[in-house]
């Protein structure tokens, strides 16, 4: 199975612990294409022929960012709104992820015991991500279960090493 991974930080190689180390080991893997979305595209002008083309080589693809206010950064919003066009992602004539696996990877500043109804933000992640599962929907996709690291903001070493390897375990599904 090809994976395509499209990775939305907004500075990957430098701010990023998380998220680099996730593309990192991504891209280890021989059945994973990695795609720095906020390198590619700095000045947000997204190049769609391109990307649809990449999502046309992929049975799977799984974007990966660090989830901000509940949601993703500002070019994965764009990558939609631009990318998954009417007669190809969606439509009578669109069926470009039928059938595709579709995915989230998400980092969390918080910790997972603050995704629970009676932590702080009131929500499960998976209720979080409902947005997500109702696009892969939409298209057709086949909407994957999200790999998710919790606690980014005080995550060890250790631990992110753990969950690295649990990421390439997932991708190599």
């Amino acid at each position: 199975m090809k994976t395509l991974v499209l990775v939305f930080h907004p500075d990957l190689k430098g701010q990023s612990h998380v998220n680099k180390a996730l593309a990192e080991a991504a891209a280890e893997l021989d059945n994973v294409t990695v795609r720095d979305e906020y390198a590619l595209y700095p000045d947000g002008k997204i190049d769609v022929a391109a990307e649809q083309k990449a999502v046309e080589a992929a049975d799977r693809v799984v974007f990966q960012f660090p989830l901000y206010w509940f949601s993703s950064p500002a070019l994965l919003k764009s990558w939609e709104d631009e990318v998954l066009q009417h007669g190809w992602a969606y439509g009578s004539e669109g069926h470009a992820f039928e059938g595709k696996e579709f995915g989230v990877a998400v980092s969390t500043g918080s910790p997972e015991t603050a995704y629970q109804p009676d932590g702080s933000n009131k929500f499960v992640i998976d209720q979080v991500l409902t947005p997500f599962q109702g696009t892969a929907n939409y298209v057709s996709a086949i909407w994957i279960k999200p790999f998710v690291t919790f606690g980014a903001f005080g995550i060890t070493d250790e631990a992110l090493s753990a969950s690295a390897k649990a990421y390439q375990e997932a991708l190599s599904a």
